[in-house]
């Protein structure tokens, strides 16, 4: 059998698990009795009703304002309307491709929009890129109906993915975060719908673009502009979205990545729109200032052994990691973590690819803290009675 690279390596033949320690001295975290972090208390977000800071691998919270306050968000509503869409398409709803005809209600949405053409059709995919471009209301709708039927049939299924997710504070009307009395959401739960939109690649093909024509079926152009400032202002900004109405303010949700670490921003009800950008900026410079990220097991990288297999032709199997193991910290401060991995001496066929055989833990200074399944990397299929025999010959000679 293959053994682990570590530091220090037991066998408890008892149990028949391999623990591997890969002990490391590392920054701590400072942790509150919310499980969140602070690296101090001064106010970061003066200029806005409510603000959220998040760290997007292990979704700890960095910095928070009023976040479960609940406040309109305006077009920030549309990070719901494209988690939905690009969820539809991955389980076959539609295509990309699907040409999709606009309904007159569709068309007739005001505010922000690309005045798309009663009874035409337009890609799908032109759709979603004027949603996350230029936050088309008529985008919205068109899409909404396409997927659910209706835009109220949407809505419900807006709620209940809510709901999935832990936002709790969130009621939607409309797709579009048009002005209606019956729909609120928070800082905290906003943050929690764009670390779910910004796993899907699709999103960010969209989210570089700064300036582009529409072309509509029957000829006409319309120039779609990216409001997004910090796309281009902040290091490392890679997605997000603006949301202006006189209801809710100026807000925005942004995601920025350096490094390994990725955060999560929001900011409701800002005063102006330099105000929300700063306000912005200055929330993620908090992050990547005072805390670092770590990841000490990638999800789905099979790790560098493999594990013996009895009882197939397959004689090893590769195992990899169901959910990452990523710790936040706080920069400076000092503790010890380890990764131990919990796996029987050998697998007995037969085993399938994403079988469940163990598990790898995170402890800090010796007390656990997270740990993930490790699942085959393939399969190991048992023995055929032929197979089995010539095996067996194999041995007896």
């Amino acid at each position: 059998m293959h053994t682990f690279p570590a530091i220090a390596q037991t066998v408890d033949m008892r149990k028949g698990l391999i623990c591997v320690a890969a002990g490391l001295m590392l920054g701590a975290a400072v942790w509150t009795n919310t499980g969140t972090l602070q690296a101090r208390a001064e106010e970061i977000a003066p200029g806005c009703k409510a603000a959220y800071l998040m760290d997007d691998a292990s979704g700890i919270q960095m910095y928070a304002k009023n976040e479960t306050q609940r406040l309109p968000i305006a077009s920030m509503c549309k990070i719901m309307t494209l988690l939905l869409a690009f969820e539809a398409e991955e389980a076959g709803v539609f295509s990309y491709d699907e040409e999709i005809e606009v309904s007159e209600r569709a068309a007739g949405m005001g505010g922000s929009q690309v005045f798309l053409g009663a009874g035409l059709s337009y890609r799908a995919d032109e759709l979603l890129k004027s949603i996350s471009v230029c936050s088309a209301n008529d985008s919205c709708v068109a899409i909404a109906e396409r997927i659910a039927g209706s835009e109220a049939a949407f809505c419900e299924r807006m709620n209940e993915r809510a709901r999935e997710l832990g936002a709790e504070n969130t009621l939607f009307s409309n797709c579009t975060g048009l002005p209606k009395e019956t729909q609120y959401s928070c800082a905290r739960d906003v943050a929690l719908m764009l670390r779910e939109l910004i796993g899907h690649e699709k999103y960010h093909a969209y989210t570089h673009i700064r300036v582009e024509d529409f072309v509509h079926p029957d000829g006409r152009i319309t120039q779609m502009t990216n409001t997004n400032h910090l796309l281009r202002q902040y290091d490392g900004c890679d997605g997000g979205k603006t949301g202006f109405t006189n209801e809710a303010g100026f807000c925005l949700a942004a995601s920025a990545k350096r490094g390994d670490m990725r955060v999560i921003s929001v900011v409701i009800g800002a005063g102006d729109s330099a105000t929300r950008f700063s306000t912005s900026a200055a929330l993620l410079d908090y992050a990547f200032d005072h805390f670092e990220s770590t990841t000490y097991l990638a999800a789905g990288e099979a790790l560098p052994d493999e594990l013996a297999v009895q009882g197939s032709s397959v004689r090893s199997l590769k195992i990899s990691a169901e959910q990452p193991l990523t710790v936040l910290r706080r920069r400076g401060a000092q503790e010890k973590y380890d990764v131990v991995y919990e796996l029987p001496n050998v697998l007995r066929a037969p085993v399938a690819a994403g079988d469940g055989i163990g598990e790898a833990v995170l402890t800090r200074d010796g007390v656990e803290i997270m740990r993930t399944r490790l699942l085959a990397c393939e399969a190991a299929p048992a023995f055929t009675w032929w197979e089995a025999y010539r095996e067996t010959a194999r041995h007896w000679n």
